[in-house]
């Protein structure tokens, strides 16, 4: 406090300092504000301005890449849904295939089914002719043997004995026929 006193005693207020000072210090202020401006602002606005150059370039990348990847998955959307077409194209045509194919062997199985019954019915036929003519004979080799011995002699012209089945065989069929 003394010093206080000392101070305003002699009329000169201790916030403000003596001029010399004052000249010395905004003289260093101004060199240092000189160098400043000088040299080290050049290169802060350099080195903002290529931040600023590489953001918009990332940015403008980044939406270029954005863009061509939206591209891109509308080409593979597109070609999704046309191999699902496709797909869906071919599985029908392989029911379609597959249901003619089916009804090609159910006719080939049909043919082949009549013809087997057509051959069953002609061998039918042909095994019941051969019969007939098997029992024809049979039956008139023993009808002659039997007349021969009721009538006592034998029966052995082939013409006659022929004739004699025949007659005899026809007249069994055609009371055959009245009986039905």
């Amino acid at each position: 406090m003394s010093q206080l006193l000392i101070a305003a005693s002699e009329g000169e207020n201790p916030l403000i300092p003596p001029v010399p000072e004052l000249v010395i210090g905004l003289l260093a202020f101004v060199i240092v504000f000189g160098f400043l401006a000088k040299k080290l602002l050049p290169n802060i606005n350099k080195v903002l301005e290529e931040r600023r150059e590489a953001i918009e370039g990332g940015i403008e990348k980044a939406e270029a890449a954005q863009t061509e990847a939206q591209s891109v998955l509308e080409q593979y959307k597109a070609q999704l849904a046309e191999a699902r077409h496709e797909a869906a194209r071919l599985r029908q045509e392989a029911q379609e295939q597959g249901a003619t194919l089916i009804a090609e062997m159910r006719a080939e199985g049909q043919r082949q089914r009549e013809e087997i019954v057509a051959a069953g019915h002609a061998q039918i036929e042909a095994d019941r002719k051969a019969a007939a003519s098997a029992l024809r004979q049979d039956v008139g080799k023993l009808a002659t043997d039997l007349a021969g011995k009721l009538v006592g002699e034998s029966l052995e012209d082939h013409a006659r004995q022929s004739r004699v089945i025949d007659r005899f065989l026809d007249e069994l069929e055609e009371k055959a026929e009245a009986g039905r």
